[in-house]
């Protein structure tokens, strides 16, 4: 209940955040009723239901990866002073966060349930009833246990991700456990250490799929959206790959500013180069997820438009929608999260008399450099990665 009376008073924002995440949970929930759905219309085959089950897990993931980044943003959920003589610590606001993830993922597994249960014509006398009854098993009863068991997938991962993620751990000794408004503002925070495993991993996934593409790399593994079926190797090498240009996202994200500080920098870019030190980890985690889902996107395209002309289906580009949808939101809320953590910072070095139009600049300057260094990488990630399979 106290989750509900905090959701009833929340910023508008913070609930078109929570709005979102029970559109992704939606989206998610619908899937995994098309692959019951098709396993109901083709009692057969058996491969392909367990087939389209197991590449909901990708939008499963960026969906949980969404509701965790939603909950951490969430500002009733975070430790402030006289909470805890109410009773409201850390434990006790971790599992407020992780009821209202659960509350918001509920309300889109239920919206997918009546969402599903409509095009298939057992709702009628709404627009559309119906529509797709043949693409997913209408006629046919739907075992409501099993249907139940795949719309609590959403809600109980999400729920547990942001109780696990979000727990109150014990503090460290040195400076990397305090707070951005305890820390001093231009003291840069240590480097992350995911840098060389990042790139170890892109080169393991690139050097196995290279080798399994011209193998053969076994038995096909057909893609969704009608892409012509590639070699489960290859398939596992896109994912080190991937893998890997997201664990490099907060190295990559620090030794972007440690370059925008080199070679004499002014007071504009050593501002710039140290916010971004100090935001490496928050920020570089979802860019680095959202350059791995971009490179996959151009893969699949570039093979694609090699291999016909065939568009995506309705489920894969419902599926790709909400991969690319979530990742996205979730990059915003992490930049979001940043602009507040520092706006104690900004505050004091405009008393200071430093102007606001050099702080706008930093920010422009941040971006920049992280979309000059970012982008490329993307790119060339993304070719490599089709490269084997055009031959």
């Amino acid at each position: 209940m106290l989750a509900l009376r905090l959701a009833r008073r929340s910023h508008p924002l913070v609930l078109l955040r929570r709005l979102l995440v029970t559109a992704a949970s939606a989206g998610v929930g619908f899937l995994l009723l098309c692959a019951l759905g098709y396993a109901l219309a083709h009692p057969g085959a058996s491969s392909g239901a367990v087939l389209r089950l197991a590449w909901c897990a990708v939008p499963l993931a960026a969906t949980v990866h969404l509701a965790v980044a939603v909950a951490r943003t969430d500002p009733s959920t975070r430790p402030r002073p006289g909470l805890s003589s109410l009773g409201l610590g850390p434990a006790k606001l971790t599992a407020i966060a992780a009821t209202s993830t659960a509350i918001s993922c509920t309300l889109g597994s239920a919206l997918a349930l009546l969402f599903f249960l409509h095009l298939r014509g057992d709702l009628t006398g709404l627009p559309f009833d119906g529509a797709a009854a043949d693409l997913l098993g209408a006629g046919l009863p739907l075992p409501l246990p099993g249907a139940l068991t795949l719309l609590a997938v959403v809600p109980l991962a999400a729920a547990s991700a942001a109780g696990l993620l979000l727990r109150p751990r014990k503090p460290r000794i040195g400076p990397e456990p305090l707070p951005d408004e305890a820390r001093d503002p231009f003291d840069p925070a240590p480097a992350p250490t995911g840098l060389p495993w990042g790139v170890a991993l892109m080169a393991i996934g690139l050097a196995i799929e290279t080798y399994l593409a011209r193998d053969g790399g076994g038995g096909l593994l057909p893609l969704p959206g009608g892409f012509t079926g590639s070699p489960a190797g290859v398939v596992a090498g896109w994912t080190l790959t991937a893998a890997g240009l997201a664990v490099t996202g907060p190295g990559l994200a620090h030794l972007c500013g440690r370059l925008l500080q080199a070679y004499r920098p002014g007071a504009t870019r050593l501002l710039a180069g140290r916010a971004l030190m100090d935001e490496a980890r928050r920020i570089g985690r979802p860019l680095g997820v959202v350059c791995a889902v971009v490179a996959a996107a151009i893969a699949l395209n570039a093979l694609h438009g090699e291999g016909g002309t065939r568009p995506l289906g309705p489920l894969s580009g419902l599926g790709a929608s909400l991969v690319l949808a979530c990742t996205t939101a979730t990059l915003l809320s992490a930049a979001l999260e940043t602009r507040q953590s520092r706006a104690g910072t900004n505050a004091a070095l405009i008393r200071l008399g430093a102007p606001a139009g050099m702080l706008r600049t930093a920010a422009v300057l941040r971006a920049a450099v992280l979309l000059a260094v970012f982008g490329p990488l993307t790119w060339v990630v993304a070719e490599l990665a089709a490269l084997p399979l055009r031959g």
